[in-house]
């Protein structure tokens, strides 16, 4: 590991720790969910703590069925709750997300540039190509990952190229002469592409030089690609060492073959945890927060991620690399699917020990039960073996967000980890990206 390199940490403000009968405690503050309160409280938290960033995942359709139980998909626009959330707090970045598959690229380029402006210059782009939510757009169905990533690769370029339309360098404000802005530096863009048609230039001016940085979440083939190409970090789903390690070192490499740097992009794995001060109340946490879960839910669940029925199979048999269906055949998300086939390739786990896995019942991302000293000693081993640059946190219970700020943020500024103040005020700062647009 690098000699004074520190963690970069973010938060995530999809409320993970609502999930399963959580919502239903008397301090869960659920009834004030839509309320931009209710997420400004945690922002000041996360600033107090010196985070580099908070982060909201998005998506654009609603699973009905799952309100039953939890809040599910049901959320405030995050550009719309970052933009209130900016007016809150001073330093902390502001990262929202936007879908390249159903918008368009001039009004994400103003809504992104008027988020830095609004935040001075904390904005963010959490990069999506979506896997679900056509139907809320059009008559079509959803388009292939591959359609899906050459439509984001023109949609951020031309993105970019707005942004650059109006520069930050035009505006002089020179009250003596009159002027304004230096009208010869802002120019048409006269995109023409398979997708978009767009003469521009944008109705805003770009704040300062330095671009918003830009986050990818996706870890496929095409999704590495991109992000290789065009992300300054990426949201991992990485759910153990081995894999954190491929996807940066693979990253970095590609990054290379793109005419960038290794320390160009950083990978922040998802970190869902589940702290208390014993492992024992640690792992009633985690049972708690999926026990709302059947087993018929379980199986329907496993089926929909990777394309297989096992619902007839017995509880204790092993489900190995043979049984699996086609690589080729069509799945939601490639990144999480295949999580899925590593797991069975590797470990052969039986159909009872496979539907209890984070990547069935929780997610794909790295799972910590247990102690703030347990998590401490995770992050600090995969930080060493440079499995990661940082991860954003995604707290599993309102107690083990209580945890994760008043001791386990403390402890890893103590071992030099992590920053005791802000040394900048931008997201760029923060992260360390200063490319220009």
């Amino acid at each position: 590991m690098k000699k004074n390199r520190q963690l970069h940490i973010g938060f995530s403000l999809s409320p993970t720790w609502l999930k399963g009968d959580r919502w239903r405690d008397a301090d869960s503050d659920v009834e004030n969910l839509y309320s931009s309160n209710f997420y400004a409280k945690l922002a000041k938290k996360a600033e107090n703590a010196k985070l580099d960033f908070l982060f909201k995942p998005d998506v654009l359709h609603l699973k009905k069925d799952s309100l039953n139980y939890s809040p599910g998909y049901s959320s405030l626009d995050p550009t719309l709750m970052l933009a209130s959330i900016a007016r809150e707090t001073e330093h902390i970045g502001l990262v929202t997300t936007i879908s390249t598959t159903f918008n368009s690229p001039y009004v994400v380029a103003r809504q992104l540039q008027s988020l830095n402006w609004i935040s001075n210059g904390r904005a963010g782009w959490n990069i999506v190509t979506s896997i679900d939510g056509a139907e809320n757009f059009s008559n079509s169905s959803m388009p292939s990952s591959q359609d899906r990533y050459e439509k984001a690769y023109e949609f951020t370029n031309v993105v970019r190229k707005l942004w650059d339309s109006f520069p930050y360098e035009s505006l002089i404000y020179n009250r003596e002469s009159g002027k304004y802005v230096h009208t010869e530096k802002i120019t048409p863009i006269h995109h023409n592409g398979k997708f978009f048609n767009i003469k521009g230039p944008l109705n805003i001016p770009a704040y300062t030089s330095d671009s918003l940085p830009l986050f990818q979440a996706g870890a496929s083939p095409s999704g590495r690609k991109f992000a290789a190409s065009m992300a300054d970090a990426v949201f991992a789903s990485t759910p153990d060492i081995d894999s954190g390690i491929e996807l940066r070192t693979n990253l970095r490499n590609l990054a290379n073959k793109f005419g960038r740097t290794s320390d160009s992009i950083r990978v922040f794995p998802g970190l869902y945890f589940f702290l208390a001060k014993t492992r024992s109340e640690a792992k009633d946490l985690y049972n708690e927060a999926h026990s709302y879960m059947s087993l018929e839910q379980k199986y329907a669940l496993f089926q929909s991620i990777i394309g297989m029925d096992i619902s007839e199979l017995p509880l204790d048999q092993p489900v190995t690399a043979k049984m699996l269906p086609d690589f080729n055949q069509s799945v939601r998300s490639n990144t999480h699917a295949e999580l899925l086939r590593n797991l069975i390739r590797s470990k052969e786990p039986t159909v009872e020990e496979l539907l209890s896995k984070p990547e069935v019942i929780g997610s794909g991302h790295w799972l910590v039960v247990g102690t703030v000293e347990d998590a401490f000693r995770e992050i600090i081993k995969w930080f060493q073996a440079e499995a990661m640059d940082g991860f954003i946190a995604l707290p599993g219970s309102i107690s083990s967000i209580n945890l994760f700020f008043d001791e386990l943020i403390p402890m890893l500024v103590e071992k030099g980890l992590f920053r005791r103040e802000y040394s900048g005020s931008t997201l760029c700062e923060h992260l360390g990206v200063h490319s220009s647009q």
